[in-house]
């Protein structure tokens, strides 16, 4: 059906840049001669709609510091720069409200499970004590799939222990989520943590809320301290609820995938790792258990518990104030559904209003223009390649390539001649390569024809390129609709 989709689609993108580039490795053998890099699916990465996601009180503070303005343009990056006027004690105090309240909420929602699940009066009793209301609070919240690896902040109990049960730095964790009703795997990681909860020295420090849903998860994105996000990189297509609570001021903490790849800036929250992807997922696992839980101890920890003369962490500070100018204005629904309607859905429109106007007539000869090309086209050949300028060209020069095109049957406006040029890796691949169209020079002899083109020499190292020809109508939507395309081989 994906295949299916795909073929009949007019454009095909991914939901952040990674995912881009992720769905164009996936699919490049429904393009066979065409480089990874050129697949051509695109991608727009998903945003959060501010006025749903944020505190109530967190958009009192910026409308008053900010301006309303942020309601009606969001994706205006000046429009955020004032959030670095927000007084520091009024931040903090704002946020400081919002975790009371999570934490209320989540006592008042742990004792409804509690009872609900027939529990002993004194363990209902002890969901009046969990959390501390002053305490750093990790929120995971998300569907539990097995990738998104809940248990991973869990896995080292001696440490969990340390983390959570420092008398002067107290952390705590919220869980809420909710597995596939056939994802047994899932339901089994929801059961492992919430047996993990039951340990003594977790029961007061680690909650599991159940019945996942929007009132949960508003009340832990706006009032968490730490968003957590632990996928096996890169599976996260694109995750959008760090985005929410990143615009209520909280500081993400998250391996380097979906969104979050292209959002961190270490001014902003942290990454796990530096965007290691590993063929064990062993190692993984162990390698980034040790990542998170050093982060945690030597930078999460003592950010948030260093505090000025008046209680204030000031860096910490710093940090939401960063998180809440420089994502808002890029993860929003505002930027996002621009980018559709720019990228995607008017070009569609207009490509569909040409096509149907006079009874079709456009998309007939368009049609009938592709029979002919599939006919001719094993008649095109490249005969001959070769370069003026040598093997080696210094860094800042130039390389003048020629080809001889052989196309029996098609008229010469209706090919495009192209060198495609790049630095090779140690397979002699041209990786990330650019491309230049080669002008038509002269006839050489009835269907032969001359092509030219001047490429630069921007860097060192062994590069490498290659001519090719494809299909050239004005109506095509992309140069690989056809599914032609013949490369020079020697």
């Amino acid at each position: 059906m994906a295949i299916f989709a795909i073929n009949m689609s007019g454009a095909c993108n991914g939901v952040s840049k990674l995912h881009g580039e992720v769905a164009r490795k996936m699919w490049n053998y429904l393009w066979p001669e065409v480089p990874e890099i050129e697949v051509p699916i695109g991608h727009i990465t998903n945003g959060v709609h501010l006025p749903t996601w944020i505190s109530e009180d967190m958009a009192e503070l910026i409308n008053r510091y900010v301006g309303p303005k942020w309601h009606d343009t969001p994706a205006e990056e000046s429009v955020w720069n004032r959030v670095q006027q927000i007084p520091d004690e009024e931040l903090w105090r704002t946020h400081e409200r919002r975790r009371e309240r999570l934490v209320s909420f989540t006592r008042q929602r742990l004792r409804t499970q509690l009872e609900n699940s027939g529990a002993r009066p004194e363990d209902i009793e002890i969901a009046d004590e969990v959390l501390d209301p002053q305490a750093l609070t990790i929120g995971f919240a998300r569907r539990f799939a097995s990738y998104k690896r809940a248990k991973l902040i869990l896995q080292d109990f001696e440490r969990l222990n340390a983390l959570l049960n420092n008398k002067d730095f107290p952390v705590q964790i919220i869980f809420a989520g909710k597995a596939h009703p056939k994802d047994n795997i899932g339901k089994s990681i929801i059961r492992d943590i919430v047996n993990i909860i039951r340990r003594e020295e977790f029961r007061r420090r680690i909650v599991f809320i159940e019945d996942y849903d929007m009132e949960i998860a508003s009340n832990l994105v706006r009032g968490v301290d730490v968003w957590l996000n632990t996928p096996i990189r890169p599976r996260e297509a694109s995750g959008t609820s760090g985005m929410k609570a990143s615009l209520n001021g909280v500081l993400n903490v998250s391996i380097l995938d979906g969104w979050w790849d292209e959002a961190y800036r270490n001014t902003v929250g942290w990454a796990i790792g530096r965007g290691e992807e590993f063929e064990n997922p062993e190692e993984q696992d162990v390698f980034e258990v040790e990542a998170l839980y050093s982060l945690l101890e030597q930078e999460v920890v003592p950010a948030f518990y260093n505090r000025s003369s008046n209680n204030l962490p000031r860096e910490w500070i710093r940090m939401m104030k960063n998180s809440i100018q420089y994502l808002s204005p890029v993860f929003n629904t505002n930027r996002m559904v621009r980018e559709y309607h720019e990228m995607y859905y008017q070009p569609a429109l207009h490509n569909w209003q040409t096509m149907s106007k006079e009874q079709m007539q456009m998309a007939r000869t368009l049609a009938k223009w592709k029979e002919r090309i599939y006919h001719n086209w094993p008649k095109v050949h490249i005969t001959q390649v070769h370069s003026k300028d040598g093997d080696e060209i210094k860094v800042g020069g130039q390389i003048r390539i020629q080809a001889q095109v052989d196309s029996d049957g098609l008229k010469t406006d209706e090919i495009r001649v192209e060198v495609f040029y790049g630095p090779i890796d140690s397979d002699d691949y041209i990786t990330y390569g650019n491309k230049a169209v080669m002008q038509l020079q002269q006839q050489l002899k009835k269907n032969s024809y001359l092509y030219e083109a001047v490429i630069p020499c921007e860097a060192t190292g062994q590069h490498a390129y290659s001519v090719r020809v494809l299909p050239d109508h004005p109506d095509i939507i992309n140069p690989y609709e056809t599914g032609l395309i013949t490369w020079y081989r020697e």
